[in-house]
Parts: C-alpha cells; structure tokens; sequence
C-alpha cells in the first residue's frame, strides 16, 4: 500500500459554465441596478460633501 492509494479522494473538477444567455427581462434588471448603484455613489459623494446632518451636540431630555 503506497502513501497516494489510502485516504480520500478529491473529486474531479467541475467544467466551466457557459454563460447562458439572458431574456429581456434579466438585462432589464441588471440595467436597473447599475443605475441605481450609480444613483448610490453620487449620493456617498453629494453627502460627504456637506458633512454630517446634526449639529445639535448632547441630546438634553425633555425632563427638568
């Protein structure tokens, strides 16, 4: 008995998938999402521009 024979064996590996080809209705929907990942960004960048949105410091209760 050889020191390759004894254990598990790996699997072959899997052949590539093609890529398949995709309906309208997919490439509709990879389309919106690149627009509204661009949409996202210009946002980041609108928003770090102005710096952050409250400026009131220590929030008080309305307790006396």
């Amino acid at each position: 008995m050889s020191g390759r024979e004894g254990g598990k064996k790996k699997p072959l590996k899997a052949p590539k998938k093609e890529g398949k080809e995709m309906d309208e209705d997919e490439m509709a929907f990879k389309q919106k999402q690149k627009e509204q990942q661009k949409a996202l960004e210009a946002a980041k960048q609108q928003a770090s521009k102005k710096g952050p949105l409250v400026g009131g410091g220590i929030k008080k209760s309305g307790k006396k």
